[in-house]
């Protein structure tokens, strides 16, 4: 009887520490979200007309007062680095799964979750601001959520002559007097309709280091992602000031500024892929 009253005891323990192994287990994958942190510095972006008292103002290098009416950039091509440099790809080759309009009038778009990523360590995040060559066609039938996104009539990320997405679109006012400012990037074509040929490629590719590892596992790990637009004017590459006519230099709307003035744009926004590969970009911290 002593011999069955042990037997069941050891029974009991060897359960209890099998169910506990099996709670204490790491998954094998988990998500993590990205958090979008739209700022001037370190002031969040808060929108407003011509004639709001609320939005939040900036100003530039130049000395040239800004605030935004309307704010939106598309993110693709995410890869997330192991801490043993192991590049795990999110959905690279599909904008429905693995590309997102972050739109600063939506709370809902300023988080973006990235699922089923393997479990373990991570120490840099690299994305896409705009959308690569390859895949900037507007292209209902193989990603309809994403053209269908892109092309809402709140959004608007897609170029009127249908070469492509609109990579940023970035509407406001600046100087004391509230001149309208209209700034859109992307990728743009050369040529004549049917036989149009690439013209400035606007796609930027980030690279950020984190502030520490995301570790993925029983947790998920939330990544805030601060793009500070104090660097459209007043970026790494350029100091722009802005000027409303119809001359090849001027640059505040989009039906009159040059590829070479949106360049100058795109180049602030996302690094000149070379000597610049963070532009606006930068992490804010970690949280596990």
């Amino acid at each position: 009887m002593k011999n069955l009253k042990k037997y069941l005891l050891v029974s009991v323990v060897l359960s209890a520490l099998i169910s506990c192994s099996k709670d204490d287990k790491d998954p094998v994958a988990n998500n993590i979200i990205l958090h979008f942190n739209n700022t001037f510095k370190s002031n969040t972006i808060v929108l407003g007309d011509a004639a709001s008292t609320t939005a939040t103002t900036n100003t530039s290098a130049e000395g040239q007062v800004h605030h935004f009416s309307e704010l939106k950039y598309v993110i693709s091509n995410i890869r997330l680095i192991k801490a043993d440099g192991t590049e795990i790809p999110y959905n690279i080759n599909d904008l429905d799964k693995g590309a997102t309009v972050v739109n600063q009038a939506k709370t809902e778009t300023l988080n973006y979750t990235l699922s089923n990523i393997p479990s373990g360590e991570y120490k840099q995040v690299k994305f896409g601001l705009g959308v690569k060559q390859e895949m900037n066609t507007l292209d209902q039938a193989k990603f309809p959520t994403f053209y269908a996104t892109a092309g809402a009539n709140e959004t608007e990320m897609m170029w009127e002559w249908g070469a492509g997405y609109r990579f940023t679109k970035l509407e406001g006012f600046y100087d004391n007097d509230n001149k309208e400012m209209s700034i859109h990037t992307g990728s743009t074509v050369e040529g004549e309709e049917g036989a149009y040929t690439q013209g400035v490629d606007a796609y930027r590719d980030i690279t950020l280091n984190l502030t520490s590892n995301a570790v993925v596992g029983r947790n998920v790990p939330k990544i805030t992602i601060k793009a500070d637009f104090d660097k459209l004017l007043s970026g790494k590459a350029n100091t722009i000031r802005l000027t409303s006519g119809t001359g090849m230099n001027d640059n505040a709307t989009p039906n009159i500024h040059t590829a070479v003035q949106m360049t100058k744009f795109v180049d602030n926004l996302g690094g000149d892929g070379s000597s610049d590969i963070t532009g606006m970009f930068s992490i804010d911290n970690v949280e596990n």
